[in-house]
């Protein structure tokens, strides 16, 4: 098993993977399709996502696993495949990833709120186990708890990870820009609370992905760095922020620009890099040119 942290205690800067879900849709996943089926329905294509990011130079590279707790398969009546789905994921990186490269399986949200009480703690607790123990045995060195907006699901899936396996633990929030300038999560949670409080419960990294282009990631990190000094933080940013196009959100951002726009997050303290929504393997591409030449 690969470890991230001792990559940045050496002193490298590493770059993630981009975006999967819009890769998919590329390759012909339809709306209201699962999309961690394709792993097993549609593997070669799986397979050459994640073999195109190793191509374009991935450290890391995440696992076609985002929606694959028992509560978000349920909607595709394949809540009882979780072992099975998580664990043809992760495996799939694994083989693009070869000897060289760090698998981190995707972990999401399941969208249930436990705030509303449509869900209990030990249930959480249990789904997200389940997935972390398949993605570890489908070879995962790492997980990559992503997108998340509650402080006390993330906690559940940070804590089940570290109980239950021996995989490093990423875990990101999303943000918006408020009416008054400031960063919150759809459930009102700040930069600086959502990092303390992943660390404390157990995440060796923790960082921020989607809702925003690299530009505007710049005053989420400075509020993390600041308030977990000591702990490497990630940033998955998107291609830009998006632009409807005949009808379609597309996110402008070329790779060069991209690139450009990383090296003040990179100033800033960030250690590892890498793409959310309309990212692809040339923005990828650039931003391993743009951390090679400082």
């Amino acid at each position: 098993m690969k470890s991230i942290i001792k990559s940045l205690l050496a002193g490298k800067v590493l770059v993630s993977d981009g975006a999967w879900g819009t890769f998919l849709q590329k390759e012909g996943l339809q709306p209201g399709e699962c999309p961690e089926l394709w792993c097993i329905e549609h593997r070669e294509k799986v397979l050459n996502i994640a073999q195109s990011y190793v191509d374009a130079g991935s450290d890391i590279i995440l696992s076609n696993s985002f929606g694959g707790t028992s509560f978000k398969l349920e909607h595709y009546g394949l809540a009882g495949r979780v072992s099975e789905l998580n664990e043809a994921a992760a495996a799939i990186s694994r083989e693009a990833a070869g000897d060289n490269v760090i698998v981190a399986g995707s972990i999401g949200p399941t969208g249930k709120m436990l705030l509303m009480g449509d869900v209990t703690p030990e249930e959480l607790y249990d789904s997200f186990k389940e997935q972390a123990v398949a993605l570890e045995r489908g070879g995962a060195d790492a997980c990559c708890i992503e997108t998340f907006a509650a402080i006390d699901e993330a906690e559940l899936a940070i804590k089940a990870v570290r109980e239950n396996t021996e995989l490093e633990v990423i875990c990101t929030f999303t943000f918006e820009k408020t009416l008054q300038g400031e960063y919150r999560t759809m459930m009102g949670v700040s930069p600086a609370q959502s990092s303390e409080a992943c660390v404390k419960a157990g995440a060796h990294i923790v960082g921020t992905n989607c809702g925003n282009g690299m530009v505007q990631m710049g005053a989420i990190v400075e509020e993390i760095i600041k308030t977990v000094p000591n702990v490497p933080v990630v940033v998955h940013a998107n291609a830009g922020m998006p632009v409807m196009v005949d009808g379609v959100d597309t996110f402008p951002e070329t790779p060069e620009e991209m690139a450009e726009n990383v090296k003040s997050v990179l100033a800033a303290g960030v250690k590892i890099i890498g793409g959310c929504c309309g990212t692809t393997p040339a923005h990828i591409s650039a931003m391993k040119k743009a951390v090679k030449n400082g």
